[in-house]
């Protein structure tokens, strides 16, 4: 008998598009992404704040398959607890920016 292959998991990118600063306790990124753009998939293993620089809203779109609308505004900061593996979308016809500071020993 012949099994199913396992599904090949997929690749694992970085949370953000640029690193600005890492030391023992934070990792620092900026994320810009033009109208239609997506991050890579990626997953947060940490806790972050999402510190919102331009835009309307950012998609999560979840492993799952399930995809979460975020409304955002410039100056608004987010908590986000760790354990979702996601796709960053900007759906909207602005640019998204946003600061995001993991926390390492939180």
């Amino acid at each position: 008998m012949s099994q199913t292959p396992e599904p090949t998991p997929r690749r694992l990118g970085d949370v953000a598009n640029h690193l600005l600063f890492e030391n023992d306790r934070v990792r620092v990124w900026e994320m810009r992404l033009a109208p239609g753009e997506a991050s890579d998939f990626h997953e947060h293993t940490l806790p972050y704040l999402m510190c919102i620089v331009e835009g309307e809203t950012i998609d999560a779109d979840l492993e799952d398959g399930r995809s979460l609308t975020i409304p955002v505004e410039p100056g608004k900061v987010l908590f986000v607890p760790p354990g979702n593996r996601e796709t960053a979308v900007n759906r909207s016809p602005v640019r998204f920016r946003e600061i995001l500071i993991e926390l390492k020993d939180a």
